[in-house]
């Protein structure tokens, strides 16, 4: 290889007793990374809490200065109605469990505390896997006299549903009916068949 000779400038001759000449960089400071990661974690997660913040906001689901209107009392524990023994409803009581004979054991029961036969009915259910006994009652006025028949059966489980209408009167208006599903915790011995 040829090497090339430059001619000699005025800067090929420098005195030996002066300073650096020329354009000077600093050395390059060596990057952290457990600094770097650091500092990206945290503006990562302080740019999510600004995105969900501002989510909620703009939602409707978070109010920064919740006006009168705005915020609701503390929702006070529903009060249970207290047990009354009401023989003026009607009284379905069907058996979800295979054993036999529950559904009319309990409307014997329910006949004895005062109720007539005409508006006591026993039947079986659809289904023979019902777990707990529940009284299903129509609507939130009826609860009382769904807890005096519960008291009245030995106990159930309550739930307000429409899911079983009472007997339609002349007028074809239901009537007040309170219904009892009779589960496998009223089986006794073996509930398969």
């Amino acid at each position: 290889m040829p090497t090339t000779t430059y001619p000699k400038d005025r800067f090929d001759e420098l005195p030996a007793d002066t300073a650096r000449v020329g354009a000077h960089r600093a050395e390059n400071p060596r990057l952290r990374a457990g600094l770097l990661l650091f500092w990206s974690a945290v503006a990562v997660l302080v740019l999510i809490a600004v995105g969900i913040l501002g989510t909620l906001l703009i939602s409707g689901r978070l109010s920064l200065f919740p006006s009168g209107a705005d915020s609701a009392p503390a929702a006070e524990a529903p009060v249970e109605a207290a047990p009354v023994v009401d023989t003026s409803y009607s009284v379905l009581i069907l058996n979800a469990t295979a054993e036999r004979g529950l559904a009319n054991s309990i409307a014997e029961t329910v006949i004895a505390a005062g109720w007539s036969t005409e508006s006591v009915n026993a039947g079986e259910a659809g289904s023979q896997d019902f777990a707990t006994t529940t009284i299903y009652y129509p609507s939130a006025e009826d609860e009382g006299a769904a807890r005096g028949l519960a008291e009245v059966i030995g106990g159930a489980s309550l739930e307000l549903s429409d899911a079983y209408p009472g007997p339609v009167d002349a007028d074809g208006n239901p009537g007040t009916q309170l219904t009892v599903v009779v589960g496998l915790d009223r089986a006794g011995g073996d509930t398969t068949g």
